[in-house]
């Protein structure tokens, strides 16, 4: 790669002087745009000027690798898979806290920290406690040496490699002046204002700012968003479903590979210090929350400060009403005693400290009966325990049917049939059994014994861990099995699959049931006298049928192998696929190496691709679909050299365009390099609006992004058609 000559580039080569000077200036400039869009969610440039900063950045050291450091932005992610997590001992305790639900018990809890400070004015930190995975990670001059689980409080798991796939995890703290608004800090009712920090090239106390040592402890979370857009992604590719965001959290940071870390939709906030060496400490909670902040880490989005048992309960409720608006799940308010010095007074118990509190919310639940325990099986075989309840009404809706995920949870919760149960919306998203009213059981419920074989065709089923550390699953060994090709056949149909009009449950249960498909290649050598004869099915819904599986065949390639179900290969998985391979052939014959060297492309999901097309079965498949006159070839190939008109642009599409359908519009996007949102956010870079565009479009107009029109996006495209 060449750069431009003012910074030593010479007939291809660059001046290593020069180049070392670039390298460190590209270095400051990447790590302040990360905090920018990571950190405050305030980006200053745009994702494609972004990324042409990262490109030069990875150019330049792979020109000069003596220039990486361990620090430099591109060393998130990378390196072999671990083979294990070493032990990491905390220099000071990583302690729980004591919870509770109960205002009476926060009163209690005042009174008694009040009792061990006679005479003593108190003051409280209230911040939101958020639903996640308590970690710690240890600086050293600066520079993230060490992140760890909690563990035991004592000893916890070397996770350093996936802690740093988190980009709002900074690898170099920043000097105490250099972050905006690092003095300040978000109050609620009864919050007040923290003391001024120094200014750059001050310290605290004649020390230099950044500490030689910090032990900082906080919260790795999975975003609400994210966690939806996870579980869709593992519904579309036949994996199981993560119960809740913590456990998605917790699943996500046991992997052995950062890379399947670095895919994962994970975010920190870090609201405490073990050790700080250096630098003298900040005197309260408030002040280190303002002094973590300016060092670059990511902190509570809001606190209060109190100084009663009112306030304090003012300011709980006031989080209770907000909480909902943040990105990320919020099960209750952590108070602590703000002045730090009379914590060390206050001391703690074996596991606690007695000077912070945990108050819990409450989360909306139902009791009703359980009726029946139903397996469903799925198109990959996976056995899952649904309760069919006695409908009750919750969160806004009415619920008759609830997940049990697994046998691991029937048998933890003891969920007996007949059962009087405790659901609740898990997540606020997937209805879901909580636990059982032991005290209302009358000796008639009867305990589920989990199926040994099949219940669709008799067959054995097998025991698996799930992918993710989110338990085991029982699987049906049948590849024939009835379900599983229903399943099959209804993926590969739906709309964001293969997009076959009219293959809804009932039909592709007819296809089934009468022997004409038995897999996906079948459906292509259908007639119309065989589709019409079927129950309920007239001439002309069996000749739209037929002709919607006509027009599939001109389907893009990454259609067909989201829509082929190949475990782990999701719509995202299968676009990433269709951009590094120009065809199916060469996708096929592409080894494992190749594979986990593409964008999204990890070893579990490589080794899937792997195995799934060196089944004597899939390939035969592949010929049938081959000779069926489906198309093999991808549209969103870009050879390594190509860059896209939109590469690295994000659109939003909203309304009825002229001519264009979505799906059209979505892939002239993708083709040219670029991205489709569901949403608009300073992320945006173009909303493509139609008639009677909705609130996405009000919303672009409130943040400033660029509105288009299809004729404007016509000539965008075209651009690059011209030049």
């Amino acid at each position: 790669m060449c750069f431009p000559k003012s910074v030593g580039c010479y007939n291809g080569r660059m001046n290593k002087a020069d180049a070392q000077a670039r390298h460190a200036e590209l270095v400051e400039q990447v790590r302040t745009h990360d905090y920018a869009y990571y950190v405050l969610a305030r980006p200053t440039i745009s994702d494609l000027a972004y990324d042409r900063l990262y490109a030069e950045l990875r150019a330049l050291e792979a020109q000069f690798p003596e220039f990486v450091t361990p620090d430099s932005p591109t060393q998130r992610v990378g390196g072999a898979p671990l083979t294990e997590f070493k032990p990491v001992h905390h220099a000071v305790p990583m302690m729980s806290l004591d919870n509770t639900y109960s205002e009476g018990e926060v009163r209690e809890f005042v009174n008694r920290v009040q009792r061990l400070l006679p005479g003593e004015p108190l003051e409280w930190a209230v911040e939101p406690k958020v639903d996640g995975v308590a970690v710690s990670l240890r600086y050293e001059r600066g520079l993230l040496a060490v992140g760890a689980t909690r563990g035991d409080g004592t000893t916890g798991d070397d996770i350093t490699a996936n802690l740093k796939t988190i980009r709002s995890v900074p690898l170099r703290l920043q000097s105490v002046g250099t972050s905006p608004g690092a003095a300040s800090h978000k109050a609620g009712r009864g919050a007040g204002q923290a003391p001024a920090l120094p200014s750059q090239g001050e310290s605290r106390g004649g020390v230099e700012a950044v500490p030689s040592a910090l032990e900082v402890r906080g919260e790795v979370y999975m975003t609400r968003a994210g966690f939806a857009k996870l579980n869709a992604e593992r519904e579309a590719a036949g994996e199981e479903t993560f119960a809740n965001p913590r456990n998605a959290t917790a699943g996500s940071l046991k992997q052995l590979d950062p890379r399947m870390v670095a895919a994962r939709p994970l975010d920190i906030v870090l609201y405490g210090a073990g050790v700080i060496e250096g630098v003298p400490p900040p005197a309260t909670q408030l002040e280190l929350l303002a002094w973590l902040k300016a060092l670059g880490l990511k902190t509570p989005e809001r606190t209060w400060r109190c100084r009663s048992v009112e306030e304090l309960f003012e300011a709980i409720a006031e989080l209770d009403k907000v909480r909902h608006n943040f990105g990320y799940e919020t099960d209750g308010a952590v108070i602590k005693l703000n002045p730090v010095r009379l914590r060390d007074l206050c001391g703690a118990t074996a596991k606690a400290p007695r000077w912070a509190i945990a108050y819990k919310y409450a989360p909306e639940q139902a009791e009703t009966k359980l009726k029946a325990i139903i397996i469903q099986v799925g198109r990959t075989g996976a056995l899952t325990p649904v309760a069919d309840l006695e409908p009750v009404f919750l969160a806004g809706s009415t619920i008759s049917r609830a997940t049990l995920h697994n046998e691991e949870e029937l048998r933890r919760k003891d969920i007996r049939v007949g059962d009087t149960v405790v659901i609740e919306k898990a997540g606020e998203v997937i209805p879901a059994v909580v636990g059982v009213v032991a005290g209302k059981r009358t000796g008639r419920e009867a305990v589920f014994e989990f199926p040994k074989a099949c219940p669709e065709c008799g067959s054995a089923v097998s025991r698996e861990a799930i992918v993710g550390g989110a338990g085991v699953v029982w699987r049906c060994v049948n590849y024939d099995c009835p379900a599983q090709i229903r399943g099959r056949l209804e993926h590969w149909c739906s709309r964001g699959a293969m997009d076959i009009e009219g293959a809804g449950e009932v039909l592709v249960a007819q296809l089934v049931n009468t022997g004409l498909v038995r897999d996906v290649a079948d459906l292509y050598a259908l007639r119309l006298e065989q589709v019409a004869a079927l129950e309920r099915m007239a001439e002309k819904s069996a000749q739209n049928f037929l002709a919607g599986v006509e027009a599939s065949k001109g389907r893009d390639l990454w259609r067909l192998l989201f829509g082929l179900g190949i475990l782990h290969v999701g719509a995202g998985v299968a676009k990433s696929l269709g951009r590094a391979f120009a065809t199916l052939e060469e996708l096929r014959a592409a080894t494992l190496e190749r594979l986990t060297g593409v964008e999204d492309i990890g070893a579990v999901i490589g080794a899937s691709l792997v195995q799934w097309f060196s089944e004597p079965r899939n390939q035969a498949l592949m010929e049938r679909l081959r000779a069926a006159g489906l198309n093999l070839r991808s549209a969103l190939y870009q050879p390594a050299a190509a860059a896209g008109t939109f590469a690295g642009k994000v659109f939003v599409l909203t309304g009825t365009l002229p001519t264009l359908t979505r799906q059209e519009a979505t892939a002239r996007i993708e083709a040219l390099g670029g991205k489709v949102s569901g949403s608009v956010s300073k992320q945006t870079d173009f909303v493509l609006a139609g008639e009677a565009a909705g609130s996405k479009l009000d919303k672009a107009q409130k943040l400033g992004v660029k509105i288009i029109d299809e004729p404007e996006f016509l000539r965008l495209c075209g651009q690059r058609d011209a030049g």
